[in-house]
């Protein structure tokens, strides 16, 4: 698809140091979009680096997938906003006072989740991490599919109910609600993989997680605008900003998300961002498009002014 060389990666770096620079001399608004600043490069960083080992990247032979992912991660990243006024867990500081900038800051910023989970995972695939690991499959069986189910509805409800106990949970929930219906129906499922006796891509998103989990925190401590945690019972020992136990939901973190962009996959009729996935529209995507754009801005409006009645603590 793409016979030049891609530089995109050398144009991130040159948009990164210089942005490091600036954050560091206080110097607005570098200093308050800090954040991402960083992560988007990073992203088309990582994305060079797989095109060269691969020949084959997300930005440039996927690009339609790439630039879906990033609502897609911001639409993902809002309900567990919307979840947050419930857990209390963390708050925004030093966000903006204009309404415009803070909002178009939003999408900017949970754009990068997916992208920068997916560009990780994707990268340590071409490294060939894992790559001879195999375990011991298990019996082709739905048995555990409603056992399942329970236990995502229980993971998903008890930390709203219970949040100074339970708040952990909900960072594995969707794996367990929504893996059964991709088993069901065949998708890109983690059982499927595992009944095959393999169980590399789960561990692969697993380090992408922590990976991406210690560069999340890095960037946001040194920006203006960032988050603090205010977690129940784990609150010591901190790394940045994150309570040092708080760094083992990172991994479940990428799996869920994994096993959520797999579930819109199945309803978009198998088309993947992945390179192996298929790319051909059928018609009745064009329904599914706009159902996903109206619920995205609808998900969007409510959950932002959730952050700004109850997560944002203070302005610049």
């Amino acid at each position: 698809m793409e016979s030049r060389r891609p530089y995109h990666g050398y144009a991130a770096v040159a948009v990164l140091i210089p942005a490091y620079i600036l954050m560091l001399a206080g110097i607005r608004p570098f200093s308050t979009w800090f954040y991402s600043l960083a992560w988007w490069p990073y992203i088309f960083l990582v994305d060079q680096a797989i095109h060269r080992r691969k020949g084959n990247s997300l930005w440039v032979n996927r690009r339609k997938e790439f630039f879906f992912l990033i609502p897609l991660s911001v639409f993902f990243w809002m309900i567990f906003e919307g979840i947050n006024a419930y857990l209390d867990n963390w708050q925004y500081v030093g966000i903006t006072s204009r309404a415009w900038e803070r909002w178009i800051g939003y999408f900017l910023a949970y754009g990068t989740v997916l992208p920068g989970i997916f560009e990780t995972y994707e990268l340590l695939d071409t490294l060939g991490l894992y790559k001879n690991s195999r375990v011991k499959p298990i019996p082709r069986t739905t048995r555990w599919h409603w056992p399942f189910m329970l236990a995502g509805l229980f993971s998903l409800f008890a930390p709203i109910i219970w949040p100074s106990y339970f708040f952990p949970l909900i960072w594995g929930a969707f794996v367990f609600l929504l893996e059964p219906v991709l088993h069901l129906h065949q998708g890109r499922s983690l059982m499927i993989e595992w009944e095959n006796g393999s169980l590399r891509t789960f561990f692969l998103l697993l380090t992408a997680g922590l990976i991406c989990g210690l560069l999340w925190e890095f960037w946001n401590y040194w920006a203006e605008s960032k988050w603090v945690y205010t977690v129940p019972h784990v609150g010591f020992l901190k790394v940045f900003e994150m309570p040092v136990l708080g760094f083992l939901g990172f991994p479940p973190f990428a799996v869920m998300l994994y096993v959520m962009t797999n579930f819109a996959t199945l309803l978009r009729n198998g088309k993947s961002w992945e390179a192996d996935g298929p790319v051909a529209a059928t018609p009745t995507m064009k329904g599914l498009k706009v159902l996903f754009w109206v619920f995205f801005f609808y998900v969007y409006i409510l959950a932002g002014r959730i952050i700004e009645l109850y997560t944002i603590q203070s302005y610049v």
